[in-house]
C-alpha cells in the first residue's frame, strides 16, 4: 500500500468517527400527535360499541328472565298529568302509574303544597307472576294515549310484548273529585302467566303534614271493609308494629287524621285476601322535638288481585286520594265515610242527621268560624232548653226538701242505708222522682258526646284561624312553656283554660241550687280541673265550644231561677203531702217502673239488715 491510499483511508477512518460521535449527541425526534377530534372520534365509537355490547347482552338476559315482557324493560320516561279542579295527578309511561297526587285546595300546616302521594314517601308495585319469574308491571315501559269520555279526563299506557301480547292500565278522572278510576287488562298470555293472583304492594311513609305530629300519628292507621265482617281497622295509637291479613276485601285506605288514600274495588269484584301493616315511625335526632319529625307512621297493604279479572279485562278498581270529608267519603263507595270517626253508633247518627247539616248550613250563609260555632252553640242551648229547665226545677224541688233530709242525717248519724231508706218515703210522700233531675242530663250527654267526636274530625277547621289560634283543628298554644308538665304538656291552651273557668263558675251556680254535700260536692269542682289536663292539646274549636256552651248555660240558669219561685215550689209540694197523707192520689205523679223496683230493692235491704241485727241479738 503506497502514501497516498494510508492517508486516503486514515482521512475517511476520522471523518466516520466524527460523524457517528456527532449523531450520537443528538435528541430523538418528537413522534407527530394524532389530532384531538380524532381522538375523541375513536373513543366515542368505542364506547358505543361497548353500549350495544352491554345493551345486547342486557336484552338478552331479560329475554331470558322475563320472557315476553323483555321488551318492556327499556324506554323512555315521558309524564303526564290528569287535573280537575281538586287535584292534579302526574302519571308517567315509565311504570305507567300513579307518581304524584296534589290536593289542589289544601295545604300543610306550613302552607306548603299538599302532596298526598309522591315517590319519596309512597312505593308501589304490581307483581305478576310468569313462568319465568315475577315481573314487576310497574317497572315496565309504556305508550302513553289521552282521550276524553264525556267531561272525564282518560288515560291509557298501553305496552305491546309482541305476538299480539299486550298490558294496559288506564287511569279516569272527572271533572271534580279525587276518585281515580283505574283499570288493568292483560290480553293475549296463555299458559305462560300460572293461574296466580297478582300482588299490589303498596307502602306510604306518612308524611308529617298537620302541626301536631303526635296527634296526627295517633290518628293515622289502616282502615278496610269486609264483605261479610264489615268495617274494622288497625289500632289507631298502637306503639308497636300490628299486621293483620283479611280476606274477601271491598276496600282498603291508608288513612291519616284529615286525609286517606284508599285502593277500592268495582263493578261487584272483590279482594280475596290482604295483608295490612301499621307502625309508627320517629325522628333519628335524639330528644328532637315532636313537631320537627318528617315521617311519623308507615302504613303498608299488600293486596292479592285475581288473575281472571286482569285477562278478561274486568279488574276494574278505584283510587281515592282526599280529604276525610263525611259528604265525600260518603260517595265513593259503601262504607266509606267510616274514614271519618263520628263516634258509636247513636253518636255517630246525631252527628251525620244533625250536627253535620247543621254546620253546613251555617257554614254556607256565615265565614267566620268562630261566628258559626257559637250560633250552633245557642241552636242546641234552644232545642235542649225545655230539659234544662226540668232538671233545674227538680233539683229546686230537692233543695225544697233540705229541712226534712237533714233531720233524717241527724236521726241515723252515719246509718246510710237506714238515711237512703226514709229518703226514699219522704220523696214518696211529696210525689218526688229523685231521677227526674239526672233524666234530663243524660238525655243531653249524647249531644255532649257528638261534639267531642265531631270537632276532632272537623276538615272544615282544619287551617282555620280564630283570635290567637291559628288552627281550630289543632290545640291554641297561646303560651309555650320552657319545661314539659306531666300529663298536661309543654304548652298552654287558653281555650281550655277558659273552659276549665267557666266550668268552675257553672258548678259554683249550680251547687247554689243542688243538694249534693260533703265530698261529693268537692269532687264536682275536681272534674274540671281534670278536664284541664285532658283537654290541653285537643283541637281549639272543641275548647271553644265548650267554652261558650259553659256561658250560655249559666245565662240559661240565671234566668230560669228568675223564674223559678223556691217559696212556691215548697208549697207546691206540702200539698202534694197532704194528699198523699189522706190517700188522695189524683193529683200524684205516676209511678214509673225504675221507682217501684227501686223500692222494691230498698224493702229488701231493709229486711236483709233486720235479720242480721236479730241474729246477731240471739
Amino acid at each position: 500500500m503506497d502514501k497516498n491510499q494510508i492517508i486516503g483511508i486514515s482521512l475517511i477512518t476520522v471523518l466516520m468517527l466524527g460523524y457517528f460521535g456527532f449523531m450520537s449527541t443528538q435528541t430523538p425526534e418528537t413522534p407527530v400527535a394524532t389530532p384531538p377530534a380524532i381522538t375523541q372520534t375513536i373513543q366515542k365509537d368505542t364506547a358505543a360499541v361497548h353500549a350495544a355490547q352491554v345493551d345486547t347482552a342486557l336484552k338478552a338476559q331479560n329475554q331470558r328472565e322475563y320472557g315476553d315482557f323483555a321488551a318492556a324493560m327499556t324506554g323512555e320516561a315521558k309524564e303526564y298529568k290528569l287535573e280537575n279542579k281538586d287535584v292534579v295527578v302526574t302519571l308517567s309511561t315509565k311504570g305507567g302509574t300513579i307518581k304524584s297526587v296534589l290536593l289542589k285546595n289544601y295545604s300543610t300546616w306550613d302552607k306548603k303544597q299538599l302532596f298526598l302521594f309522591n315517590e319519596e314517601n309512597n312505593q308501589l308495585s304490581l307483581i305478576i307472576n310468569t313462568n319465568r319469574k315475577p315481573v314487576d308491571l310497574y317497572k315496565l315501559y309504556y305508550a302513553g294515549y289521552e282521550t276524553k269520555a264525556g267531561d272525564k279526563q282518560v288515560l291509557t299506557f298501553k305496552t305491546d310484548a309482541g305476538n299480539g301480547k299486550t298490558i294496559e292500565h288506564t287511569y279516569t278522572l272527572g271533572a271534580e273529585g279525587f276518585t281515580v278510576d283505574y283499570n288493568l287488562k292483560a290480553s293475549g298470555f296463555g299458559s305462560e302467566l300460572p293461574n296466580l293472583p297478582l300482588t299490589l304492594d303498596w307502602r306510604e311513609q306518612v308524611e308529617r303534614i298537620e302541626y301536631d305530629a303526635k296527634l296526627a300519628r295517633d290518628k293515622s292507621t289502616v282502615n278496610f271493609m269486609q264483605a261479610e265482617d264489615g268495617f274494622d281497622d288497625l289500632t289507631e295509637a298502637s306503639k308497636d308494629r300490628e299486621t293483620e291479613t283479611v280476606s274477601n276485601v271491598q276496600w282498603i285506605s291508608l288513612k291519616q287524621k284529615f286525609f286517606n288514600s284508599g285502593f277500592i274495588v268495582r263493578e261487584g269484584s272483590i279482594i280475596p285476601s290482604a295483608t295490612v301493616t301499621s307502625y309508627p315511625m320517629y325522628s333519628t335526632v335524639p330528644n328532637a322535638p315532636v313537631n320537627s319529625e318528617k315521617f311519623i307512621k308507615s302504613l303498608e297493604a299488600q293486596v292479592q288481585l285475581p288473575l281472571e279479572g286482569v285477562l278478561t279485562g274486568k279488574a276494574a278498581y278505584s283510587f281515592y286520594f282526599g280529604p276525610n270529608d263525611f259528604k265525600i267519603c260518603k260517595k265513593v263507595a259503601e262504607g266509606y265515610h267510616k274514614n271519618v270517626n263520628l263516634g258509636w253508633p247513636l253518636i255517630s247518627w246525631i252527628n251525620r242527621f244533625v250536627v253535620i247539616p247543621v254546620f253546613d248550613g251555617l257554614k254556607g250563609v256565615f265565614s267566620s268560624f268562630g261566628l258559626i260555632i257559637v250560633i250552633l252553640v245557642l241552636l242546641i242551648k234552644a232545642v235542649l232548653l225545655p230539659l234544662s229547665y226540668k232538671s233545674f226545677v227538680s233539683m229546686a224541688k230537692m233543695k225544697a226538701l233540705k229541712p226534712e233530709l237533714d233531720e233524717l242525717k241527724a236521726k241515723h248519724g252515719d246509718d246510710q242505708q237506714a238515711i237512703q231508706m226514709e229518703q226514699m218515703q219522704v220523696y214518696k210522700q211529696f210525689g218526688i222522682n229523685p231521677l227526674s233531675g239526672c233524666i234530663p242530663v243524660l238525655l243531653q250527654m249524647p249531644i255532649l258526646l257528638a261534639m267531642f267526636s265531631f270537632f276532632p274530625n272537623a276538615i272544615d277547621l282544619r287551617g282555620e284561624s280564630l283570635w290567637w289560634a291559628t288552627d281550630l283543628s289543632s290545640y291554641d298554644e297561646f303560651a309555650k312553656l320552657p319545661f314539659e308538665i306531666p300529663f298536661y304538656g309543654s304548652h298552654v291552651s287558653m281555650f281550655t283554660l277558659l273552659m276549665t273557668i267557666s266550668t268552675l263558675v257553672y258548678t259554683w251556680v249550680n251547687n247554689q241550687v243542688s243538694t249534693v254535700t260533703g265530698p261529693m260536692k268537692y269532687m264536682s269542682y275536681a272534674m274540671p280541673v281534670i278536664f284541664l289536663f285532658v283537654l290541653n292539646s285537643f283541637p281549639a274549636g272543641l275548647s271553644f265550644y265548650y267554652f261558650v256552651s259553659n256561658l250560655v248555660t249559666i245565662a240559661q240558669q240565671l234566668v230560669i231561677r228568675r223564674f223559678v219561685d223556691e217559696g212556691q215550689l215548697r208549697l207546691q209540694l206540702e200539698a202534694a203531702r197532704d194528699r198523699n197523707l189522706s190517700g188522695d192520689t189524683s193529683g200524684a205523679p205516676k209511678k214509673n217502673r225504675f221507682m217501684a223496683r227501686m223500692e222494691e230493692a230498698m224493702k229488701q235491704r231493709e229486711q236483709q239488715q233486720q235479720f242480721k241485727n236479730n241474729t246477731k241479738k240471739k
